[in-house]
């Protein structure tokens, strides 16, 4: 962790000293006094040697560990639920260490405490065989409530939070739960126009609150902004969501680069992650911020008569089951599946096919704003690669040579042999160019979505039946889109879905 930026932030090594002191002897306070004069290079160095011996093990040895962790998940990694055999997800339990948290989370740097039988709640059927805690030790509870899904929970002292062990996410019962989600979704199809004309009419109202809510709908709907949650402050880092905006995290432009009524959006999203966006609105929704601001602070709230209580009772009342992450839902699957009707072509290859299908993806996840920094590796990753391009375009250009020097030759020899020759290099020149196209589509995949991650609308906010039936429809294999543990939890939509499925 000491070559981690995290390291060198004030509030990090604050936060870490302090909790540190709470360990320490009294003699040892009385030593260590500063932090800065700490040295741990011997114990970063220590680590770095365990992680490298870990890399030069031999093939028996890492054999070895192979064995002792499938015995573990054997053992541990399983239970039964409604008489199946089920996977668990996180059978082990999150090891003591330093917290980070996303962004510059306030509590950064505190201590995580090891995780003791006496602060685990197991729970499990009346009639299972309890586990044994380890010697010497006792469960905190157990519980026998068959109305939840976790498996195991413990509060954590940094937050308060509870966490749980769940079922894998490939287990029939999540698979249940995915299934509805996007049903939910489906059934917002049916009644979206109603609710967009009904909140353009609320813009009119005379009721400020309906108003504000028509505003802050027409936002989630438009941008895919989350609902935002009302936290307690300095406990955790100040993102904020669309009702939870303040009138510094707006500016208005009556014109900007040419379109009339733009807004502009700047501030900390879910995990830190910076939201900056110029979105021209319509004149209403320009004119009705412009109130909603009128003779206040930047710091005041700007939909001030609104909370997400209020707002997600109103999302109940349009649709039972309706909520900010249905109109997310919805917006991303039907987004995917109108990019790719446009980008798909139907005489492009494979490769290409597939980053028609990424460019689909990546327009979902630059609406539902999921970003990313670019990986430390990426420079020498993008080198290699065209380096590999590089060396592929000269053995390509010396097939081409030796396809026109083999057709100079059948020209004048006229046998059956050089023709076979000439085919042979013709075939040679079609497989290279193939290649070359390939590594050239995956440079450009790569460049482009550098910055986006498009993991997080692919596993959660992404019909996997839009995905299918593109896959089926196009001759695409289901592996060169979805990875092995995804092709697991998705399961149950690659079985479901034939070419034809419309979201």
């Amino acid at each position: 962790m000491l070559d981690h930026e995290y390291t060198t932030k004030e509030i990090f090594r604050k936060n870490f000293f302090k909790d540190w002191r709470k360990e320490m002897t009294n003699e040892e306070k009385n030593i260590i006094t500063n932090l800065s004069k700490c040295d741990f290079t011997q114990m970063s160095q220590y680590f770095k040697a365990q992680t490298e011996a870990r890399k030069q093990m031999s093939k028996e040895e890492k054999l070895k560990i192979k064995e002792e962790n499938e015995k573990l998940l054997k053992e541990y990694g399983f239970c039964i639920m409604d008489n199946h055999r089920e996977r668990i997800a996180n059978f082990k339990i999150e090891p003591p260490g330093l917290f980070r948290g996303r962004g510059n989370h306030p509590k950064m740097g505190m201590l995580k405490r090891r995780i003791m039988p006496e602060d685990i709640i197991i729970n499990c059927s009346k009639d299972a065989k309890v586990p044994s805690p380890p010697t010497g030790h006792k469960w905190k509870e157990v519980r026998h409530d068959n109305k939840v899904t976790w498996l195991v929970s413990w509060t954590e002292n940094i937050q308060g939070s509870i966490k749980y062990i769940m079922l894998n996410p490939s287990s029939r019962i999540k698979g249940e739960k995915d299934w509805q989600k996007y049903e939910t979704a489906r059934r917002l199809k049916k009644c979206v126009d109603k609710i967009r004309n009904q909140y353009r009419e609320d813009w009119k109202s005379k009721e400020m609150k309906v108003r504000q809510r028509a505003v802050a709908l027409y936002f989630i709907d438009k941008l895919a902004l989350r609902a935002g949650n009302e936290k307690e402050e300095g406990e955790t880092a100040d993102t904020v969501g669309c009702c939870s905006l303040r009138v510094e995290h707006i500016n208005l432009h009556p014109e900007l680069d040419g379109q009339e009524y733009v807004v502009e959006f700047d501030f900390l999203g879910k995990d830190s992650i910076r939201y900056y966006n110029k979105v021209p609105v319509e004149k209403r929704v320009f004119k009705n911020l412009q109130l909603f601001m009128e003779n206040k602070q930047p710091e005041d709230d700007l939909f001030d008569r609104l909370n997400t209580g209020i707002l997600n009772k109103h999302l109940q009342d349009l649709m039972e089951g309706l909520t900010a992450k249905v109109f997310r839902t919805y917006n991303a699957s039907i987004t995917l599946q109108q990019q790719l009707k446009e980008l798909t072509a139907p005489d492009e290859n494979i490769p290409a096919k597939i980053l028609s299908y990424n460019r689909a993806n990546r327009a979902v996840a630059i609406l539902c704003n999921h970003q990313r920094a670019p990986p430390k590796t990426f420079e020498k990753s993008m080198m290699n690669l065209q380096s590999k391009i590089d060396a592929k375009k000269e053995q390509l250009a010396d097939a081409r040579r030796d396809l026109k020097s083999a057709k100079a030759d059948a020209k004048v020899l006229k046998d059956a042999k050089t023709k076979k020759v000439v085919e042979s290099k013709k075939k040679a020149v079609q497989r290279l160019e193939e290649q070359l196209m390939k590594l050239e589509v995956q440079a450009t995949d790569r460049e482009e979505n550098k910055q986006i991650a498009l993991g997080t609308s692919k596993l959660n906010y992404l019909d996997p039946r839009i995905t299918v039936a593109w896959c089926k429809k196009w001759g695409v294999p289901i592996e060169k889109i979805y990875n092995k543990t995804q092709r697991e939890k998705f399961a149950w939509a690659i079985d479901m879905a034939d070419e034809d499925y419309e979201f």
